[in-house]
């Protein structure tokens, strides 16, 4: 599995930025999204791209494209919607794919709960986004469902990743890429990444932190 840590003095002056428990929501999702466009370019280094002709001022030119249609964008529910603007803001006209999953907190294993996904999945790069890789459960039932709907080749954007995480989504999908702005320490004994960021739904959406 091709795993790449965006080592960039802005990516980690931000990311420390969001570890700060005093950071209110409205600053974690901006901050969220500014990592994710710096994260997003990596991931999209070699989309290809179509040659087409425009008018310039000085005549007709060929310049490169990227395809729309060869592309979706997939955040995981809840927290994934949090973290997908600043991925938009680089590739506006991708379409989103929505998949729904949530963390039983008794066995900490991913339950789906809603999925919808653009047509013809087998002829994009799907983009999954998440801020959080910890027990790699979800992601690794994100990318099976995409695999099953035909998607071929799949990349992962994570603000934070536990080792625990990595492994187990490299041994359950192999094929795939991730790109994260960090990889922490560790899982404690409830599954959470240390030192991490804390829920990372309930900072973007300013909903109660336990």
């Amino acid at each position: 599995m091709k795993t790449v840590v965006v080592d960039h003095p802005l990516v980690r002056h931000k990311l420390g930025k969001l570890r700060d428990i005093a950071t209110d929501p409205v600053h974690f999702r901006l901050l969220a999204g500014e990592i994710a466009v710096l994260l997003a370019l990596e991931a999209t280094r070699d989309l290809p791209t179509e040659l087409v002709e425009v008018q310039t001022w000085a005549g007709p030119l060929q310049v490169e494209r990227v395809r729309s249609e060869a592309l979706t964008l997939v955040p995981i529910l809840r927290a994934g919607l949090g973290f997908l603007p600043g991925v938009q803001s680089l590739l506006p006209a991708a379409p989103v794919s929505v998949i729904g999953l949530r963390r039983d907190e008794t066995t900490h294993r991913p339950e789906g709960y809603y999925q919808r996904l653009a047509d013809h999945m087998e002829r994009r790069t799907a983009l999954l986004i998440d801020p959080m890789l910890a027990t790699g459960g979800s992601a690794a039932a994100a990318i099976q469902l995409l695999k099953g709907a035909g998607c071929t080749r799949i990349k992962c954007l994570f603000l934070v990743a536990a080792p625990e995480g990595l492994q187990a989504l490299e041994a359950a999908h192999p094929d795939i890429e991730v790109y994260v702005a960090a990889i922490d320490e560790r899982l404690d004994e409830n599954a959470y990444i240390r030192p991490g960021l804390g829920d990372a739904g309930d900072r973007l959406f300013g909903t109660p932190v336990d």
